[in-house]
């Protein structure tokens, strides 16, 4: 028998392309889309809920989770209570359903673990004092994976661009945003500076960095495992929209920075990801250009 793989928060931003990607490796019959919302071909599963877990887990004999169920870091500074409960207690859920039938876990980080202490170029092992509260509940999450008994790996993302699925509530939203301002209305007004310089990675890369990690023999990963730095594209705004006026040179952009941009300014400006080359051969495709020439090719279409 093939792996029964379980997706929490199928539906986000991430969630919605890895489902695809694991039903085209594994066969749609192997994967279980799950998420707090009701759509076709996804059932309800709460991260609360820790008997539901359990007995989702149980009954469908699940042998991996993709743990995907989180509150952003814009939406968690809104709700820190809450970003905490299912951030932080909904991964415990996942692991406590994991240890009892001997599952695999995947459970995302994010750069946001790094604070305004890190060096612009975030490398693998600094000190983690980020400023945000789901910067703060990542940290405890790469903690819980590195110290949970459970074969549970990380990868530190990025910002996260693509054109299938809305983001979800992040400092890196203007980076999704901007491609349909661009289209639908010709400008786009950001919500961070023109200046502010990110990591952020086109969503084929992120879902092939996933896939390529859970492939990876427990043996031959190290302390890394929690959380992973990969690198994708590092850009100011400024040159994102230098980018996107190759295809659309009317295009405009101002700026009003609010307070996103304190968050988007506790973060570096790029990643070091030479433990992920060389432990699993990371290795990313798509530069800014790249990037943008597939948002509107996909956007169009």
């Amino acid at each position: 028998m093939g792996p029964r793989i379980l997706v929490t928060g199928a539906l986000g931003q991430i969630g919605t392309e890895l489902v695809v990607a694991l039903e085209a490796k594994h066969g749609r019959g192997s994967v279980i889309p799950t998420d707090v919302r009701e759509a076709p071909n996804c059932r309800i599963l709460d991260v609360m809920d820790a008997e539901g877990i359990i007995s989702m887990v149980n009954d469908e004999s699940v042998t991996d989770i993709y743990h995907l169920a989180a509150l952003l870091s814009a939406t968690g500074e809104r709700n820190p209570e809450l970003c905490w409960k299912i951030n932080v207690e909904g991964l415990e859920n996942i692991i406590a359903a994991a240890k009892a039938n001997n599952c695999r876990i995947f459970a995302p980080s994010s750069i946001a673990v790094f604070g305004p202490d890190c060096p612009s170029i975030a490398p693998q092992v600094t000190p983690l004092n980020p400023s945000t509260v789901y910067g703060k509940t990542k940290v405890v999450c790469e903690q819980l994976v590195m110290t949970s008994e459970v074969d549970i790996r990380g990868l530190r993302y990025p910002g996260l661009i693509s054109y299938k699925a809305p983001a979800g509530g992040g400092t890196t939203d203007y980076a999704v945003e901007i491609f349909h301002a661009a289209l639908s209305d010709g400008h786009y007004t950001c919500f961070v500076r023109e200046d502010t310089r990110l990591p952020m990675m086109y969503m084929d890369d992120a879902i092939r960095a996933t896939l390529e990690l859970m492939e990876v023999p427990t043996e031959k990963l190290g302390g890394a495992r929690g959380g992973y730095n990969i690198a994708g594209c590092s850009f100011t705004v400024g040159e994102l929209v230098a980018s996107i006026e190759r295809h659309l040179p009317e295009f405009t952009c101002t700026y009003e920075p609010d307070v996103r941009q304190k968050y988007a300014d506790s973060w570096p400006n790029d990643i070091d990801d030479d433990v992920a080359r060389m432990e699993w051969g990371w290795n990313p495709e798509f530069d800014l250009d790249g990037m943008v020439d597939a948002m509107f090719a996909g956007l169009q279409a």
